[in-house]
């Protein structure tokens, strides 16, 4: 690090990131594995959801939502019908903690759910993922089945849902969408999960649904075993624990991290990350494409939900996307808001047309036939976008994109008229494939583009 401190350690036992893969139920159960849900199942399900709310853990899948008020809003519900949902689509760009996680550790994922399902009185759990996750569903399947045929899962079916790879899948509303065997669409927006959950047939009785991260339950079993305060030595006041953190892009040491909240962004970026490549600069960050851009001048910014905030940007899913000095923002900020134009499922019409204007205007400015009023379109676009929305992927675009065009606006007035140089070169949308751990490098999935989708749909 430039300032040759003491990068961060995670106090002994406070990690859910093991180094080395568990592979075998019986290897979980040596570890100490299981003995929480045996506890948890002996405890007043109100004393489970008291403690996970003492605890102070917050939701890893974006929003930062305390867990404990979640549950408690649910188990306090008079319907009857009650589920869980775990959310291990991870489709936002630039993250791969999930997937790591469900590698590494199958049981411990499981055994939050079941423990999470116990506490809000479930009918069902399930657990949504990618079908094109292959590794990270044999090894979720795998252990479901060790768990469930030794009977160390409790009395709550589990089960593994597989959808499409549509960005959306993501969306707490669309995830449910497809567990129940439809299309990633959102739901109407004033109907949240927790209010109107799964496989609702009487509008007297919704069912209302926790809708959870696999990393936010993965900390579950830690928290019932060793207790709220134990919880809390790690991280910050504002979010205790640790949180898995994704570094991809312009760094010497791309990868994936596991640091107490609360570390200061630039010992993962300069330290664990090892910083910019040699003779280049970071330029720019961005935690995946929901919130605004963060500038190096904000690399002494603490890693937590309220103080990311607090800088004008956001925390999200630890998905910290790197951009150095040989980048251009310009194709950057065209090639993001093309991706967020192409994944809109079109229900919202102010979304649909905001975000495909926005798009649209940057590409005359990359392609040299934009201008002031170009700019201006785009940025007004971007805003227009979140008007009457179901989901927050307009949002998302109304952040990211005025903040780039604002943070490099010398930047889109060189490309007046010229447009981008050789040097410009192309930018792909860092939605993860997979990580080479012997380059420390990431791959990316081909992301549609605009053109794309016109020449599908013509």
């Amino acid at each position: 690090m430039a300032d040759s401190k003491p990068l961060p350690v995670i106090p002994e036992g406070h990690a859910i990131l093991p180094m080395d893969p568990i592979l075998s139920l019986d290897a979980y159960l040596a570890a100490g594995g299981g003995r929480a849900l045996e506890k948890a199942l002996k405890m007043p399900r109100a004393a489970i959801i008291a403690e996970v709310k003492k605890s102070g853990l917050r939701g890893r899948g974006g929003a930062g939502f305390p867990t404990g008020v979640k549950w408690s809003s649910v188990a306090a519900d008079p319907c009857p019908v009650k589920y869980l949902a775990c959310n291990a689509a991870e489709g936002e760009p630039g993250t791969y903690k999930d997937r790591t996680l469900i590698r590494r550790n199958p049981y411990q994922l499981l055994e939050g759910v079941a423990i999470a399902a116990y506490a809000i009185d479930a009918r069902g759990a399930y657990i949504a993922m990618k079908s094109s996750f292959e590794r990270e569903y044999a090894a979720l399947s795998r252990a479901l089945r060790e768990m469930t045929s030794r009977g160390v899962l409790g009395q709550i079916p589990v089960s593994i849902v597989r959808g499409p790879e549509d960005y959306l899948f993501g969306e707490e509303k669309a995830l449910l969408e497809v567990i129940e065997g439809h299309d990633a669409l959102p739901r109407e927006p004033d109907f949240p999960p927790y209010i109107k959950g799964l496989f609702v047939t009487d509008p007297l009785e919704l069912n209302p649904t926790v809708a959870n991260n696999a990393e936010t339950l993965s900390n579950v079993p830690n928290i019932i075993m060793h207790g709220a305060d134990w919880f809390r030595a790690a991280g910050s006041a504002d979010s205790p624990g640790t949180m898995i953190f994704t570094v991809s892009g312009d760094v010497q040491n791309q990868g994936v991290f596991e640091l107490p909240m609360g570390t200061p962004m630039r010992a993962l970026m300069e330290g664990f990350a090892g910083g910019a490549k040699p003779g280049r600069k970071l330029k720019a960050m961005l935690s995946g494409v929901a919130s605004a851009v963060i500038l190096p001048s904000l690399l002494d910014t603490p890693l937590d939900f309220g103080s990311m905030k607090r800088a004008g940007s956001g925390l999200g899913s630890g998905g910290l996307i790197v951009y150095d000095d040989s980048t251009c923002m310009v194709r950057v900020t065209w090639r993001l808001s093309e991706f967020l134009f192409v994944e809109s499922c079109g229900q919202c019409i102010s979304c649909k047309t905001g975000t495909n204007m926005a798009t649209n205007y940057l590409q005359m400015i990359v392609e040299g036939r934009g201008s002031d009023l170009e700019l201006n379109l785009a940025i007004s676009n971007s805003r227009m976008a979140p008007t009457g929305n179901r989901c927050y992927l307009p949002a998302e675009h109304s952040l990211l994109i005025p903040s780039l065009i604002e943070a490099f606006p010398n930047e889109f007035r060189a490309h007046y008229n010229r447009g981008c140089l050789p040097t410009c070169h192309e930018i792909p949308v860092p939605k993860i494939h997979e990580y080479d751990e012997a380059t420390h490098t990431f791959s990316y999935v081909h992301t549609k583009t605009a053109e794309e989708v016109v020449a599908w749909h013509p």
